[in-house]
């Protein structure tokens, strides 16, 4: 991708953002992908091209719940000088994030099982005995993280998550994740899949609380296929889940620099990612810009 004349203002893990003008900026999703909160050496292709398309299908259907950020994903809508990001841009709104990621868990999978494993509790919550990885979960629960622009995100147990955004803030976050996610939820199921889990980013744009960032992608969310979901196992996925695997089964640390993937790997990613934007919209990703 070769340099923009717009003004960058912030590079992360996957997106770049650049000034627009006083109000608006362009949140460019990168074919970059991270696992464990490290940035891998390899490119997806159309990886950002999918986060921005199924994003903006949830942000479209979702905003009659709360006020999300976009502005237009519409190419012809944005600023001539991004055309070379059609397809992965999206014109948002600025907004003061909060420094917090919403995550809510439906089943019991990743870091909430190895949790569970050594103490006991999901979220530094309590929880019933004799749970199985995969299980679903009696009712989801919202288990807040710390953001991390760098290293790793740690998890908040609900004391910390109040002190750091204040409870008032804490209330309103909790119940738009939740509500965001059984609404996610219930789709996938129509869809024969299984939302996992995901997380939510929020900001504040003249104090008024708005979702931001990507919304249900396959990076921020885990999907399995019903038929293949089953207690006691590990599903298969239409996620990072199968990157992570993979870079788990080299006997990396989790620690920067993170070794390569094979083609195949990459190959077989980007084909999950296209799938899980298929699924879950019906549409044909050929179709997106």
């Amino acid at each position: 991708m070769s340099a923009s004349p717009l003004k960058p203002i912030y590079s992360g893990k996957v997106r770049d953002l650049y000034e627009v003008d006083h109000g608006t900026m362009l949140m460019v999703a990168t074919d970059r992908i991270s696992v464990f909160d490290v940035v891998l050496p390899d490119l997806v292709p159309d990886k950002g091209r999918v986060l921005t398309a199924l994003s903006s299908w949830w942000f479209e259907r979702t905003s009659d719940m709360i006020t999300n950020h976009v502005v237009s994903s519409d190419p012809t809508d944005l600023p001539e000088v991004a055309g070379e990001f059609a397809g992965r841009a999206m014109l948002v709104k600025v907004t003061t994030p909060l420094r917090m990621e919403c995550v809510v868990r439906g089943y019991l999978y990743g870091g909430a099982w190895t949790e569970y494993r050594e103490r006991s509790t999901i979220g530094g919550f309590a929880a019933p005995s004799g749970l199985r990885e995969a299980d679903r979960l009696e009712k989801p629960l919202f288990t807040p993280s710390t953001k991390a622009d760098t290293g790793h995100d740690e998890p908040l147990d609900e004391a910390e998550a109040r002190a750091l955004i204040g409870d008032d803030r804490y209330e309103a976050v909790r119940a738009a994740s939740l509500a965001l996610y059984e609404f996610g939820a219930r789709h996938a199921e129509s869809r024969g899949l299984v939302l996992a889990d995901t997380k939510f980013e929020f900001g504040l744009r003249d104090d008024q609380l708005i979702l931001i960032d990507e919304l249900m992608t396959p990076d921020s969310s885990r999907y399995w296929p019903a038929d293949g979901w089953s207690p006691g196992t590990s599903p298969p996925s239409f996620d990072k889940q199968y990157v992570r695997d993979h870079m788990m089964a080299t006997g990396w640390n989790k620690e920067p620099p993170a070794p390569s993937m094979p083609e195949a790997v990459i190959s077989n990613t980007r084909a999950k990612y296209i799938d899980a934007y298929e699924l879950i919209t019906g549409l044909s990703f050929a179709d997106w810009y």
